[in-house]
């Protein structure tokens, strides 16, 4: 039985006041032993006696066994010269740690239920499937400022999706190259527009330059429009980069700041969350190498759980149908993580950030799968690659939201609105 084949378990508990984590655990060693060399080796334990690591210590700061569970035996084909197949136990395993082993800190909580374990030589496949913290480290820890609701009312947008859209190309645009296209984008109506992760602060498109062009587009939209988009300018950098970034957004008018998660780290988050004055939509570049394959890494509820406990307010989630390799069910399971209370110390949910290989096609289909439109929906060629320009591709994206909230088909709707209509021959 792998990961994406366990039925539902129930969330995990740190009413006890430990932190707690589930794992998915293969190894070809005795299943029992293994746990306990995962939980020596995350706390106190070492693999000979040592002076000082007496049993009142190892009571007091050793990592509990809480559960080990099995769930199948797998045999491995037998090679020519092998008598006996290896067997391999696959197992659900429950550790627990006395919080003061590291206190409120998020760093070094990572460090210890996502540290040395995945290369002990007791395990074969290894994956964190669940966290839970008690409220005395999550009350510690300052968690989203602005979450949905603080989305809704500097974007303007007080019911359904956020549509948004990312920059393209990537990279190789000049600033005034941008704010054209953030120009086109905003006589559409868009709601939402994001940098791309790979356009920071290059010499073709300095930060500076960039963001004082895209905001003076900006401020020339709403003035006509009533309403001010919501522009998510990429600073991820070095801490004092950041917080000048950050500082400039806010000087120009902004009203979002993004970062790069797995880029600056939860140090760089938890800085640029105590410094920030704006919603922090965070990217999850680089997701795939801690989660593509299915025997190892991290499922995303205990992952975005430490990114908003740390402060982001967005996250990204992928998309339905997307381009990568992520099924739809994955998809929906981690923006449902990203939609639900973390503690009573911290209510506030974050925003799930659907993107990735998305059009209007995907919009009944994500209505229906996640019940609600608390959701940025950021379509790239979707809006951009419209046949009938930039601003009807913004305008064909929210009439595909508009029929997906009403039930109305598709083909249905685009009878009385000629830019869904052609964005349905390209889609």
């Amino acid at each position: 039985m792998t990961p994406s084949t366990l039925p539902d378990l129930p969330p995990l508990s740190a009413a006890d006041g430990r932190v707690h984590a589930r794992y998915w655990l293969e190894t070809g060693d005795d299943p029992q032993r293994a746990a306990e060399v995962i939980a020596g080796e995350q706390s106190s334990g070492t693999f000979t006696a040592v002076p000082g690591e007496t049993p009142a210590l190892k009571a007091r700061s050793g990592a509990v066994v809480e559960q080990l569970q099995l769930l199948d035996v797998v045999s491995q084909p037998s090679l020519p010269g092998i008598l006996v197949a290896p067997r391999y136990q696959r197992c659900l395993l429950e550790l627990s740690w006395p919080l003061a082993n590291f206190g409120p800190s998020l760093p070094n909580l990572m460090a210890t239920v996502a540290g040395n374990l995945f290369e002990l030589r007791q395990v074969s496949g290894l994956r964190l499937l669940d966290l839970a913290v008690p409220t005395a480290f999550a009350a510690a820890c300052p968690g989203p400022a602005f979450g949905i609701a603080g989305t809704r009312r500097l974007a303007g947008v007080a019911t359904g999706p956020l549509i948004g859209t990312i920059i393209k190309p990537s990279v190789g645009l000049s600033p005034q190259e941008t704010a054209d296209t953030v120009r086109q984008l905003l006589a559409g109506g868009i709601d939402f527009i994001k940098d791309d992760e790979l356009q920071a602060d290059g010499p073709h498109c300095p930060f500076d330059q960039r963001a004082a062009a895209v905001m003076q587009a900006v401020h020339a939209a709403a003035q006509a429009q009533g309403k001010q988009a919501m522009v998510a300018f990429n600073i991820t950098g070095e801490v004092d980069e950041m917080r000048r970034r950050h500082d400039q957004v806010l000087a120009l008018g902004g009203t979002c700041v993004m970062v790069s998660l797995n880029s600056v780290g939860l140090a760089g988050l938890l800085a640029l969350r105590r410094h920030s004055q704006l919603p922090i939509h965070a990217h999850r570049c680089g997701w795939g190498y801690l989660s593509r394959h299915p025997a190892l890494g991290w499922d995303y509820a205990p992952w975005q759980a430490l990114w908003r406990l740390a402060g982001a307010d967005h996250l990204h989630v992928n998309g339905l149908a997307n381009k990568f390799s992520e099924a739809d069910d994955s998809v929906i399971a981690a923006a449902r993580a990203v939609l639900r209370p973390l503690d009573a110390a911290h209510p506030m949910v974050a925003m799930p950030v659907f993107s990735s290989g998305q059009t209007g096609l995907q919009a009944a289909p994500t209505h229906a799968a996640l019940g609600c439109t608390d959701l940025i929906h950021a379509a790239g060629g979707g809006i951009l690659g419209h046949p009938g320009g930039i601003a009807a591709g913004v305008s064909a994206m929210r009439e595909a939201w508009v029929a997906a909230e009403a039930g109305v088909p598709l083909a249905d709707h685009a009878r009385q609105h000629p830019a869904l209509a052609q964005a349905l021959q390209t889609w």
